[in-house]
């Protein structure tokens, strides 16, 4: 039997959740574009929120997952 993997996103409120981040960073790409019809500034736009949204849906659970790993195999030491 396997242990069951640590979700990150258990802890984290509906407004912080993979669906709200990708629908944010859609919403507000594309409502530059709608809103401004110039291409260079809805790329401007675009790639912080990219890169905030790729941060936070793929990279942030599986750092989370290694810093636990990590603290799990640390022995304890009482503070001094």
């Amino acid at each position: 039997m396997t242990e069951p993997t640590y979700n990150p996103w258990h802890h984290k409120p509906w407004w912080c959740q993979p669906w709200s981040i990708i629908l944010t960073a859609i919403t507000l790409t594309g409502g530059t574009w709608v809103v401004t019809h110039l291409w260079w500034l809805t790329v401007i736009v675009g790639i912080p929120l990219g890169l905030w949204m790729s941060f936070f849906v793929f990279l942030w659970p599986s750092l989370m997952r290694q810093a636990l790993a990590q603290q799990s195999s640390e022995p304890l030491t009482p503070p001094n």
